[in-house]
């Protein structure tokens, strides 16, 4: 389940204008700032569908006839009952996913979105339809489960890149703030590490905040241990 799949919900932070080193953590908003309210989205969502969806498949018929419990468990009102659990799952619980699905069909790129949310659009419709009077049979309990999976899946993918992200800002933390340039003459220069430029070469000290050697060049950068 990648993560561009739902990149049509999530905010993406903007590209860097040019190529410059990445500035100390203290100077920018936390890479992993921006995924905490997803993930709390993602987490509210589950659990509150989860405590829906033990009554819709009790409530569901075909759960009833594999437990045999059709006559203890049915009642009149029983199938509309099942229609708004299964609505309420639907726009509450689907809504990240509908919302990627209208984001990838105007970009003219589907993707796990749309996947997704067609799937459930369609298990949804033809529910309501039965409910309504078409002959056939309800699909509620899987659509239920299915939001449920993809709700779980995709907040424990974002903790997963909030993780990344914690980790890529200690490695952050490791650059110094000054270091020596290489200059045209062949000489070398302190000045402030931010300021690299695309192809510009650099040595880093000791007693710098950062390993003994290291070298900046052409958008890359590597350390050298002495040892």
């Amino acid at each position: 389940m990648g993560h561009e799949g739902h990149s049509s919900y999530l905010q993406e932070r903007p590209p860097p204008a040019h190529h410059t080193h990445p500035q100390h953590p203290s100077q920018q908003e936390a890479p992993h700032a921006h995924h905490a309210p997803m993930v709390a989205d993602f987490k509210r969502r589950f659990w509150v569908c989860i405590v829906l969806t033990l009554p819709v498949l009790l409530l569901s018929p075909a759960v009833q006839e594999l437990l045999g419990l059709e006559q203890t468990l049915s009642f009149p009102g029983d199938a509309f009952v099942l229609w708004v659990l299964a609505t309420v799952v639907y726009f509450y619980g689907g809504y990240p996913f509908l919302k990627g699905l209208r984001g990838e069909l105007m970009k003219a790129r589907p993707g796990m979105m749309t996947l997704i949310g067609v799937a459930i659009t369609t298990a949804y419709l033809y529910s309501s339809a039965v409910i309504f009077g078409l002959r056939g049979k309800v699909f509620f309990w899987e659509l239920v489960t299915l939001i449920d999976v993809m709700l779980l899946g995709h907040w424990m993918e974002m903790r997963s890149v909030m993780g990344a992200s914690r980790a890529l800002e200690e490695l952050v933390k490791l650059m110094p703030s000054d270091a020596h340039r290489l200059t045209p003459e062949g000489g070398w220069s302190m000045c402030p590490f931010r300021s690299s430029r695309w192809g510009t070469v650099w040595w880093s000290s000791p007693g710098n905040g950062s390993p003994p050697m290291g070298w900046w060049s052409r958008g890359a950068v590597g350390w050298i241990s002495r040892s």
